[in-house]
């Protein structure tokens, strides 16, 4: 997954490479091997130990596609995936064969945060037509197509997976 920390330039991509223990981990970050072992997690932050030295993260608030931390008492905001709302519009039906599709579909699971819009209300390409939370993330889905709300199909507070129709647009 690609991350982007907030006024540098640069993003980084980290992900895991393998699992080699309850806890422990063999990450890459960019082009670079790490060992991660991870000792608690919580709702309220996570504490590892990364290479050998000891850290700690604090969850301040959580966004579309953003996180506000404290890592070793340092603040940072870090945009996970910073076009992730872009893929996620383009996936759930935009773009340029969204036309002929009537069904906006979830590309992520997660939990209904909020429903923008109602049944019979006009809406056009790009609005938000609900938002997401998945891992401590919103994600506004938006409207592959301008049109009419034919149907919702999903609940506030409900869960959805991957590719379920969020609602029907004619």
């Amino acid at each position: 997954m690609e991350y982007k920390i907030a006024d540098i330039e640069a993003a980084f991509n980290g992900h895991i490479i393998q699992k080699t223990g309850d806890a422990d981990y063999t990450i890459k970050i960019n082009d670079n091997q790490h060992t991660l072992k991870i000792l608690n997690i919580s709702t309220r932050g996570i504490e590892f130990v990364l290479d050998s030295q000891f850290h700690s993260v604090k969850y301040l608030d959580a966004g579309t596609a953003q996180m506000k931390i404290v890592v070793d008492g340092t603040p940072f905001t870090v945009s996970m995936h910073h076009s992730l709302n872009d893929i996620v519009y383009k996936n759930s039906g935009g773009g340029d064969s969204g036309d002929a599709q009537t069904a906006l579909h979830s590309q992520i699971p997660g939990k209904v945060v909020s429903i923008n819009v109602n049944e019979g209300d006009s809406v056009k390409k790009g609005d938000v037509v609900c938002v997401l939370e998945s891992m401590k993330m919103q994600v506004s889905i938006k409207s592959h197509k301008d049109g009419i709300v034919k149907k919702i199909k999903v609940k506030a507070t409900g869960s959805v997976a991957k590719n379920d129709v969020l609602a029907e647009i004619e």
